[in-house]
């Protein structure tokens, strides 16, 4: 349940974000509801954001996958615009405008400023979580290091998540 933060702003703000996230990524969940469940807790906390979501690798891919907002991008290979660079690089980045970045894939056109997170699984890229914001410069350096600890977070849930484990053995 999503506690009361209309009136909480801030660190205050997103430190009750993360620990919502990681209260409820502690228990065993299947990866599709842990990310769909984590876009809409980032949507719902985050203020001045536009979009907040997960792109998923298939190979030299990134497929989208749950997320909060406008219509996204359906595939970004890896190195084109924020997210794709992130996926290739695995590393996280903050863009504060979007505009300037080389190769940027406007898949909303209100974005103006972008954090991407890398979340790896046993040294293995299994996606990007992607905030949107329609304000120049929104994010900052506290903000990058929050969405990488939340894509560690769910990095940690897919991994011990059995959901995973289940879908392979039943397609075979």
């Amino acid at each position: 349940m999503l506690p009361e933060i209309r009136f909480i702003t801030g660190m205050e703000r997103s430190a009750q974000m993360e620990m919502v996230i990681e209260d409820t990524l502690a228990e065993d969940v299947d990866p599709l509801s842990a990310m769909a469940t984590v876009a809409a807790y980032i949507f719902s906390f985050m203020e001045r954001v536009n979009w907040a979501g997960f792109y998923v690798a298939r190979g030299d891919t990134l497929v989208v996958g749950p997320y909060q907002g406008q219509p996204a991008c359906m595939r970004i290979p890896f190195g084109k615009g924020v997210c794709g660079t992130v996926a290739e690089e695995r590393r996280a980045l903050r863009v504060d405008e979007v505009a300037s970045f080389p190769g940027y894939i406007a898949c909303d056109s209100a974005t103006r400023s972008e954090l991407v997170a890398p979340i790896i699984i046993n040294g293995k890229l299994y996606g990007v979580l992607d905030i949107d914001s329609p304000e120049p410069a929104r994010f900052n350096d506290d903000d990058l290091r929050l969405i990488q600890r939340v894509a560690n977070l769910v990095a940690k849930a897919v991994e011990k998540s059995d959901a995973q484990t289940y879908a392979l053995a039943r397609s075979v």
